[in-house]
């Protein structure tokens, strides 16, 4: 347990931060997910091209927000882009 003022608020700073990281990296899970089941199920046209273009985008832009803010490495984001990049190459 903390002894000092200062390290009582580290804790709580800390337990706040991981929570906001938990969420942020839930959500680039569920669309990375969701991304890959609609470029693997285009056939079914389940997704127009444009809605799969936006949800490809949005997954782009999420991943890029949580390499800025600290939240996964540069490589892991990297490489996440890249699987999309190459499911949509070979789906196209």
């Amino acid at each position: 347990m903390a002894n000092t003022r200062s390290a009582v608020k580290r804790i709580e700073i800390g337990e706040r931060n991981r929570i906001r990281n938990k969420a942020y990296k839930s959500t680039v899970r569920t669309l990375m997910k969701k991304s890959l089941v609609a470029l693997l199920n285009r056939d079914n046209k389940s997704l127009n091209t444009n809605d799969l273009k936006n949800l490809i985008s949005l997954t782009y832009s999420k991943i890029d927000k949580a390499v800025q803010k600290g939240i996964i490495h540069s490589n892991n984001g990297n490489a996440k882009k890249a699987l999309l990049a190459k499911y949509l190459r070979q789906n196209s």
